[in-house]
Formats: C-alpha cells, structure tokens, sequence
C-alpha cells in the first residue's frame, strides 16, 4: 500500500496564493507518476497536474499559466502544487494521487480543501 497525505489547503481570497503539498510513503518503490486532481461540489473529479519521473508535467487548460507542479528534489515522493492567481471557480477539494508501477495501482489521498472566496 501507498499512503498520500497532503497539506496546505485553506481559505483564501481571489488572486491570492496558495502551497498544496503531498507526502508518499509505504510501498513506494516503482512509483512514476504524481499530480493532483480536484473536485469541487457536485462535479466530478478532475486533473489539475501530474509529473512523471522525468519530471514532464501536464495541467488542465483552466490552470495553465496560473499554477505549477514540481517535486522535491531530495526526495522523488514529494510533491508540490503552487497556486496563484487563485480564482473561485478553483473553490474543491484537491486530492494528491501517484501511480505505482508494481501492481499497476492508482493511490489517492483524502483531500484538502482550497477556497477561494472574497
């Protein structure tokens, strides 16, 4: 098993910043991708970001330019999503996700919540 646990959510105001982090641990070993997904009240969950190994990312159109995803470069586990130029329709729980290799299993954390709310 994997466990994700994230941090760094909360409330903040329009055009404003925010640092989501994500730590794996557990059964790691042959992990290639990590990224964040959201889903905000009665949408489903979509991508925000992933980075792979190689450290090639991929956003969703609706973040490009406005938010950015990058890993720790001690530890290939941990993952990173800054955030600015935050906007209300960014208002979701952010979920952190990795896919492992071994066994070919998706793992997801329980979420944080990011509002965005003058």
């Amino acid at each position: 098993q994997v466990q994700l646990v994230e941090s760094g959510g909360g409330l903040v105001q329009p055009g404003e910043s925010l640092r989501l982090s994500c730590a794996a641990s557990g059964s790691i070993c042959s992990i290639n991708v990590m990224g964040w997904y959201r889903q905000a009240p009665g949408k489903q969950r979509e991508l925000v970001a992933t980075i792979t190994n190689a450290d090639s990312t991929n956003y969703a159109d609706s973040v490009k330019g406005r938010f950015t995803i990058s890993r720790d470069n001690a530890k290939n586990t941990v993952v990173y999503l800054q955030m600015n130029s935050l906007k209300p329709e960014d208002t979701a729980v952010y979920y952190c996700y990795c896919h492992r290799v071994i066994g070919n299993r998706d793992f997801w954390g329980q979420g944080t919540q990011v509002t965005v709310s003058s």
